[in-house]
């Protein structure tokens, strides 16, 4: 459905140019939910925003790649063109449901606005499709909702209106851009259910991006881990979660809680994400490695296949990865006793 090849996105600055998505290809299969996760400026939003043509132009500038979209590459595109490709077979629900709704206009006249934006119907029939599409996000009494303003929702009401107008042009694919993080545990868990079940009526592929790694491992049948602009690690949720092949992957799971995780402590990572305008020689992720090696700091590794559908950027092996985990955890247990 979707295959970005190669892409590079960068933000020109007073102080120079930040390689915001550095080099990432991907596909994205219809009916699947690709998850994307990393820490806080790695890269996701931004890679988002790329492939929905977002980003302001300029500061943005895309030096390299393609964004393949029923055989047509996105950026290529005029802004007519690409207007009839968002909302109508792209659409994206943004991380803040408050600052993205129009606090002076009630909520049925934002919804009936997105499906006359996208749909040749009478505003009769427009006004009948956005009931619907509230009913289907589970808005109860949502005829009578129709004339309420967003202030008048919880957080996670107004997350439905949002994903109900991403609904509006019937898409194909769905970008979810931290669609929970403003939402308490529950109500997450609410409108994780709602996305699987609307993925489900309406067929979409889903492009789900978080920092949370258990929202991914519920919803994502892919994975794409991401660190300092680059995918570090791609595979499936089995692949990440219980045979990760990379350092930072790993990391990341080892400050993850787990209920059945005994007396394991958590462990966070050393140091800070570098900076962009001036990324490291070697591996973007060796100052802050436990496993580095001089290697690491002179060789910036390439994802290579670590089984069927997996990949990860790491100079070390297989066999290496796991014995340097072994080592690791005996001197980390030692040290707990």
């Amino acid at each position: 459905m979707l295959e970005v090849n190669h892409l590079k996105t960068q933000i020109e600055t007073n102080e120079g140019i930040v390689k915001a998505v550095d080099g990432i290809s991907f596909r994205v299969n219809a009916g699947e939910t690709l998850g994307i996760v990393g820490e806080s400026g790695s890269g996701k939003s931004v890679l988002a925003h790329s492939v929905m043509q977002l980003n302001p132009k300029p500061p943005t500038f895309y030096p390299e790649g393609e964004i393949i979209y029923k055989d047509r590459n996105l950026l290529t595109l005029s802004e007519k063109e690409l207007r009839k490709i968002r909302g109508n077979e792209i659409a994206m629900i943004f991380q803040d449901p408050m600052s993205s709704l129009n606090p002076v206009f009630k909520v049925g006249a934002q919804l009936e606005e997105a499906i006359l934006t996208h749909q040749k119907i009478s505003k009769k029939e427009a006004r009948k499709r956005a009931v619907e599409l509230l009913q289907d996000v589970g808005i109860p009494d949502a005829a009578q909702r129709m004339q309420s303003y967003p202030h008048q929702f919880s957080g996670g009401m107004r997350q439905r209106v949002l994903i109900a107008i991403a609904l509006a042009g019937n898409p194909k694919l769905l970008i979810a851009d931290e669609p929970t993080t403003a939402l308490d545990v529950t109500i997450q868990a609410q409108i994780l259910d709602l996305l699987l079940g609307l993925q489900k009526k309406y067929g979409m592929a889903i492009i789900l991006i978080s920092h949370d790694l258990g929202v991914i491992s519920q919803m994502a049948d892919r994975v794409l881990v991401m660190y300092s602009g680059r995918v570090v690690e791609e595979g499936t949720v089995n692949d990440i979660f219980h045979r990760t092949a990379m350092p930072y992957t790993w990391s990341l799971l080892r400050s993850l809680p787990r209920i059945d995780g005994g007396h394991q402590r958590l462990i966070h990572i050393e140091g800070h994400p570098p900076n962009l305008l001036a990324p490291p020689k070697g591996c973007n992720f060796a100052p802050r490695c436990p496993f580095a090696t001089e290697t690491c700091l002179a060789v910036d590794p390439a994802l290579s296949p670590r089984g069927e559908g997996h990949q990860a950027a790491c100079v070390l092996t297989k066999e290496e990865f796991n014995e340097k985990k072994k080592e690791w955890e005996a001197v980390k247990m030692e040290g707990v006793r």
